[in-house]
């Protein structure tokens, strides 16, 4: 028997490379830790919920999970295939569970997988209960694991084989009139990157006056073509393709499990996830004329800012991580919570990332409007002035972390690309707000072993410098 790995949860779940720390005996091991969790905090009879996307094994190592939570007499709402995070977040809301699992690496390489935890919102479990199940599981091993068989628990009824679909789609058509999209005859090319997402867009967009053209909508756990399924720029050549080749309106990516959104435009280029966001935000407050608290991370753009004051909407910001998001959307009643990765939550669903609830605002944005992608970018700009956004990625050794944190702690420059730096923030990482209102963001990811560099400005050259000046402080080399 292996031994079991110090299992520790990153900013949304744990996860690691199959076969290296993500086996079978450390899934059981983490659920047990959640049913001992479950059971300390006297929540366990209202039952968890369990989803899975298209990796490889993950279907096995959800019916690992179920077992052990059954063995501990913990009911069990069990996806009867792979599944979006999103619609799984709503099930756990749908089904007054006490908080759901969802194995899922999302966004990471071909190679990894993970295990997110949902709180009985739907969304990912606060830090406080993370903290506690991670404390659980230290004191665990293979021999603490109580497990039943997947077939006794579906014949005793404490598994319950589910599709979660139906509800989720109902609660869409709920959330927002599809109508108008319908009938607005927009030529659409998703690109589900092999992931839990395919299928599901085209779906609800059926019998309508939309065309809708899938590519990568097949499951592949190799992700064939990408170094990850992550929809950002280097990822979506071929959507970019698909868009000119058939001239569609607009492209949608949906991440690995299809809780992130990313965007073509009608030209076939990509839009930045804080356009995006920003957007999203403009459609609430001018075309849906909503009004409410507009919740960020501090990756996530200037422009919120910019809205909140025009449109006298509070912002709140946070540290990245939807875990640090949702619960600001709850406490006060946010319109909307969004972050630089690509993820969107909405008010009346669940306060987690929908990718596929955000793709269908953008295009309900498009029909109501009859703009352009490219035009309401410019109607936005046009509002709050320009605004460009890039990130670098870099590979970093894991023995040079402190050095890292040394050389950015210690930096206290005066100017930045000859631009006065106003102050330094080190809430998440190491950021430097400049006197033109541009910024920059040195931190390492929560999830992979990276080193991520960011900058937002009104000027597309200067944040090409101001990454260019992040690498050189933090003393790394820019391999990605």
């Amino acid at each position: 028997m292996e031994n079991k790995t110090n299992i520790k949860f990153g900013t949304d779940g744990w996860r690691a490379v199959i076969a290296d720390e993500f086996t079978f005996t450390n899934v059981r091991i983490c659920t047990q830790g959640v049913a001992l969790y479950l059971k300390e905090a006297l929540l366990e009879g209202a039952g968890m919920v369990i989803g899975y996307d298209t990796r490889f094994q993950s279907a096995e190592f959800a019916r690992t999970a179920a077992e052990v939570l059954a063995g501990n007499g913990i009911k069990v709402y069990l996806s009867d295939r792979a599944v979006p995070t999103p619609v799984v977040s709503f099930a756990v809301k749908n089904l007054s569970a006490c908080g759901g699992i969802v194995i899922t690496a999302s966004h990471n390489p071909a190679g990894w997988n993970g295990f997110k935890l949902k709180s009985a919102d739907g969304a990912s479990a606060p830090g406080e209960t993370v903290a506690r199940v991670e404390k659980l599981i230290s004191a665990l091993n293979h021999n603490s694991v109580k497990t039943i068989p997947l077939q006794q628990g579906l014949e005793n009824g404490i598994i319950k084989s589910m599709d979660f679909a139906p509800a989720y789609n109902a609660q869409i058509n709920r959330l927002l009139d599809l109508s108008a999209i319908r009938h607005s005859g927009l030529k659409i090319a998703v690109d589900s990157m092999h992931g839990a997402g395919g299928g599901y867009l085209k779906s609800l967009l059926s019998n309508s006056m939309c065309r809708t053209t899938e590519i990568k909508s097949e499951p592949n756990p190799a992700f064939p073509g990408m170094k990850q399924p992550e929809p950002i720029s280097a990822n979506l050549f071929q959507l970019s393709e698909t868009v000119i080749r058939e001239q569609a309106d607009v492209g949608l990516a949906t991440d690995g499990d299809a809780d992130r959104l990313g965007i073509i435009n009608e030209h076939g280029d990509f839009m930045t996830q804080l356009q995006v966001y920003a957007l999203l935000a403009y459609y609430f407050l001018e075309v849906r004329r909503e009004r409410g608290a507009l919740v960020k991370t501090l990756t996530s753009t200037s422009m919120i800012n910019r809205l909140g004051e025009i449109y006298n909407v509070p912002v709140f910001e946070t540290q990245v991580g939807f875990k640090y998001v949702a619960p600001v959307m709850i406490r006060e009643n946010a319109l909307m919570g969004g972050e630089e990765s690509g993820g969107y939550g909405f008010h009346g669903h669940v306060p987690e990332r929908d990718g596929l609830l955000a793709g269908l605002y953008f295009l309900d944005f498009m029909a109501r409007t009859g703009k352009t992608p490219s035009e309401l970018l410019e109607r936005l700009y046009g509002l709050v002035g320009p605004h460009y956004y890039d990130r670098r990625d870099i590979v970093f050794n894991e023995a040079d972390r402190k050095e890292i944190v040394g050389r950015m702690g210690s930096a206290l420059p005066g100017s930045i690309s000859g631009i006065k730096v106003l102050r330094k923030e080190s809430t998440d990482g190491f950021r430097f707000i400049l006197q033109n209102g541009s910024w920059l963001l040195v931190r390492f990811s929560g999830t992979e072993p990276l080193l991520r560099v960011y900058a937002e400005s009104g000027n597309l050259d200067e944040v090409r410098l101001l990454l260019d000046n992040g690498v050189h402080m933090a003393g790394v080399q820019d391999t990605i």
